[in-house]
């Protein structure tokens, strides 16, 4: 069965330049082994001006859990982390069982 690794990614301090870096995070999420799709998403703005509940979403693909478990343990989701840190940027992973 498909697992789904969910990346909400919180509001930044700075979007300006968290936008210039998310590119090449999404490239480098492209590298993890197994990734059979990958989904980026920006929240939309809420109408009433009040901040949006995150920033970005990122959805990443696999086979099944085993193959999310191992990839999110190389030296690729290690580089792609990494940079993630760098943008002093929080963040909630959620690994799900995707039913349809």
């Amino acid at each position: 069965m498909t697992t789904k690794i969910t990346l909400v990614v919180d509001n930044p301090a700075d979007p300006d330049a968290f936008e210039r870096a998310w590119p090449e995070l999404v490239a480098v999420a492209r590298t993890l082994p197994a990734l059979q799709r990958l989904e980026s998403a920006k929240v939309w703005p809420k109408e009433d001006g009040t901040p949006t509940p995150a920033h970005r979403t990122l959805d990443l693909y696999f086979d099944s859990y085993d193959d999310a478990s191992a990839a999110v343990a190389t030296a690729a989701a290690g580089d792609f982390f990494g940079r993630l840190g760098a943008t002093r940027t929080g963040f909630t992973g959620l690994f799900s069982d995707v039913e349809a």
